[in-house]
């Protein structure tokens, strides 16, 4: 977060070009074509902004509307596909795998609390299955030096900055 304010200080910008690994990039186009670019978009607020709860990050991108969606009728546009992201990575999509679509989880996702009530969401009710993982994801920051992001580097006399995609449950 210190680095990317130190870079808009000094009047620097950031865009968007591409994952680090092509598998994760293609598995994120075969859920939704724009997902690349709706999850840089959460991520680079995660690491600029004071959010890091899920639902907080999908409202701030909704509300700034980087794609330029037509929310007129007040389609869900981010919410929705972030959504079908989280799902897909909760019942099987791995980013170094190819996703087929197909999830490793054929019943649905058991949770166990601390008080040790256990929740269940059945695939059955998909809605409700979204819903608790939007509200009860968050992103989190791995270790810079172990993961190797963070870092402005220079490749064919461009700069870049790479950032890292890590998702938890809360607790």
């Amino acid at each position: 977060m210190d680095r990317i304010g130190q870079i808009r200080k000094r009047n620097g910008g950031f865009e968007f070009v591409k994952t680090e690994r092509q598998i994760f990039s293609n598995n994120l186009v075969l859920i939704d074509s724009l997902l690349p670019e709706i999850l840089s978009q959460i991520v680079f607020d995660f690491y600029s902004s004071e959010y890091s709860h899920l639902t907080d990050l999908v409202n701030l991108t909704s509300e700034n509307n980087p794609l330029k969606f037509d929310v007129e009728n007040d389609h869900k546009f981010y919410e929705y596909k972030l959504k079908r992201f989280l799902t897909d990575v909760a019942l099987g999509m791995m980013p170094s795998v190819v996703w087929t679509g197909k999830y490793d989880a054929t019943g649905g996702y058991l949770k166990v609390k601390e008080d040790g009530e256990v929740l269940c969401y059945h695939i059955y009710n998909r809605n409700e299955f979204e819903d608790y993982l939007l509200n009860n994801t968050k992103l989190d920051t791995a270790s810079s030096s172990r993961h190797g992001f963070g870092e402005i580097y220079k490749e064919n006399g461009e700069l870049y900055f790479n950032l890292n995609l890590q998702i938890r449950f809360l607790k």
